[in-house]
């Protein structure tokens, strides 16, 4: 198993044994280390071949877990600024990236060739769409993909909008009812293919039908800006969060926790996507105490699912964590990172 763990400076290669614990206590290797690593996408089919989006320096490619690492995508994607990639479930050769300003390319080759996905700038929030720190852009923060339709992309805007694709690119659904606006992590499940989890600036939403509608489960989530999410690869209704009390908090200040959701979330409001606890059937409850830091001089923790059941990665400025009861009691990886904020993170099985 291998952990990549992305910063604004490197990207970190973990090879971990079955226990989690690395091989000699410290990364196996530190790619890009003259790059801001954005966004990181791997596929269980082919674990061996990473790939990562820088701010900048456009996208990268490592076909051999991490020993070595290439660029592409120089003459198919038109922005240095690579801000999401995923990869297809159905199909680890088309990998979807994502840049700054917002635009979407598509490559159905691995990586070798890529072309542009047309449409997502001209939907009608485009032009409301603005990422704070620099008003004049915003950029595509995450990419999904439905489970069971390969056809169907869910595509987050930071800051502005959830849009749609039923068809690959060729038209778009903007701003479904009750999605949010500033998206963060979007997720989906093979055993729940019909939902769709997000967690953003303006809180936590899920779907259950492929992005149509929204709810916002939020009772018990006392922090609503939302960024990192994870989902138990053995339980489509057990979510872990990052989560903190603003953009400050999160990522200036660090003052984020953690949180976890249980059961499904099936409607028992008046259908109203807006209000604090609308569309929520569970309670929320934080994650104190279970051997990872949070609260006070912890900045928000990137997340990501494992292998196994129960298995779900976190990583912040204090380390890197792994929970095997899906946030019942954390251990941390003894490996030596930056003691920075992390930017992505992925487990290649």
């Amino acid at each position: 198993m291998t952990v990549y763990v992305a910063y604004r400076g490197g990207l970190h290669v973990v090879d971990v044994d079955e226990s989690g614990a690395p091989h000699d206590g410290s990364p196996d290797g530190v790619l890009l280390a003259d790059r801001d690593v954005e966004c990181l996408a791997v596929h269980p089919d082919a674990p061996d071949r990473v790939f990562a989006g820088t701010f900048g320096g456009g996208l990268y490619r490592t076909a051999d877990g991490g020993d070595s690492v290439e660029r592409v995508g120089v003459d198919g994607i038109d922005h240095d600024a690579v801000t999401a990639v995923a990869t297809s479930p159905v199909d680890p050769d088309e990998v979807w990236v994502g840049t700054e300003p917002s635009r979407l390319y598509r490559s159905t080759d691995g990586g070798d060739s890529f072309e542009e996905v047309s449409g997502v700038a001209t939907v009608p929030s485009a032009p409301e769409w603005s990422f704070p720190p620099r008003p004049d852009t915003h950029h595509v923060r995450w990419i999904e993909a439905c489970p069971a339709d390969p056809e169907r992309w869910y595509v987050g805007v930071e800051a502005g909008a959830l849009v749609v694709t039923p068809d690959g690119g060729g038209t778009w659904i903007d701003r479904p009812p009750g999605s949010r606006r500033d998206n963060h992590t979007l997720a989906t499940h093979p055993d729940a293919p019909d939902r769709v989890y997000a967690a953003a600036g303006d809180g936590y939403a899920e779907s259950d039908d492929r992005g149509a509608t929204w709810t916002t489960p939020q009772d018990g989530l006392d922090h609503r800006y939302v960024w990192g999410l994870a989902v138990d690869p053995g339980d489509p209704d057990t979510v872990l969060a990052s989560a903190a009390a603003g953009a400050g908090d999160a990522h200036r200040r660090g003052n984020a926790y953690l949180y976890r959701k249980r059961g499904s979330s099936s409607p028992v409001t008046d259908g109203r996507a807006d209000g604090p606890d609308a569309g929520s059937a569970t309670t929320w409850e934080r994650l104190d105490d279970r051997g990872i830091p949070t609260g006070e001089g912890t900045y928000r923790a990137v997340l990501a699912a494992g292998v196994a059941p129960g298995e779900l990665w976190a990583v912040h400025d204090r380390g890197l964590y792994r929970t095997r009861d899906a946030g019942d009691s954390f251990d941390r990886v003894p490996v030596r990172l930056p003691e920075a904020t992390p930017r992505a993170l992925v487990v290649a099985p």
